[in-house]
């Protein structure tokens, strides 16, 4: 019996952080900054990985490694500020970045969560019944947790191992799980409580 398909979700960068203050500067002549100006953009991947260092550079790294998504369906997916969920390989540009940073990520912000709800439910009828979406991020608030899960019922993962510890650490021990190909289990995230 072969084992269930995989896709990953990953959550955000910080749009408006210090890293993304520098990549946006008008004057930085770094090669990301020059790309992210021109017209064909850059990958949101690596955008996003410069954005949140280690932690989305590990995320990254670890899906691919360990992606395994069913025919015709795109297994990296970013969660975005406004965008809903985006490949990884997309190109985005510094309009992007700076619109992204005028969102927040909160579910009582319509900018934010109807294209995650949208682009989740769309995903959705794309895959089988036995396809795992494991999410790369945190659990321990609603702001990811609730929509996916209403979304991917019974489907929904996270790495076991991200219980309790912090986002530079959960960086690292994806790193180190792609440099000794060790994927970790996963195991469905227990709905926070909700603050209404």
């Amino acid at each position: 019996m072969s084992r269930a398909r995989r896709i990953f979700l990953l959550s955000p960068a910080d749009c408006g952080g210090e890293r993304a203050r520098l990549i946006r500067n008008p004057t930085a002549d770094f090669d990301l900054a020059k790309r992210l100006r021109a017209a064909g953009g850059a990958p949101l991947g690596e955008v996003f990985s410069f954005l949140s260092g280690l932690y989305f550079r590990g995320k990254l790294a670890y899906a691919r490694a360990f992606v395994d998504p069913p025919r015709a369906v795109r297994g990296i997916l970013a969660i975005t500020a406004g965008d809903g969920l985006r490949d990884v390989d997309d190109p985005i540009t510094l309009a992007d970045v700076e619109r992204y940073a005028g969102v927040p990520i909160s579910l009582d912000e319509t900018r934010y969560r109807q294209p995650l709800e949208r682009d989740a439910r769309r995903l959705a009828t794309q895959l089988d019944r036995t396809c795992e979406v494991v999410l790369l991020g945190s659990v321990a608030t609603r702001k990811y947790v609730e929509v996916l899960a209403d979304v991917f019922p019974g489907r929904l993962r996270f790495p076991s191992k991200f219980a309790g510890i912090g986002d530079m650490s959960r960086g690292a021990l994806l790193l180190s799980c792609v440099r000794e190909a060790r994927e970790l289990a996963y195991r469905a995230p227990k709905r926070p409580p909700s603050r209404k």
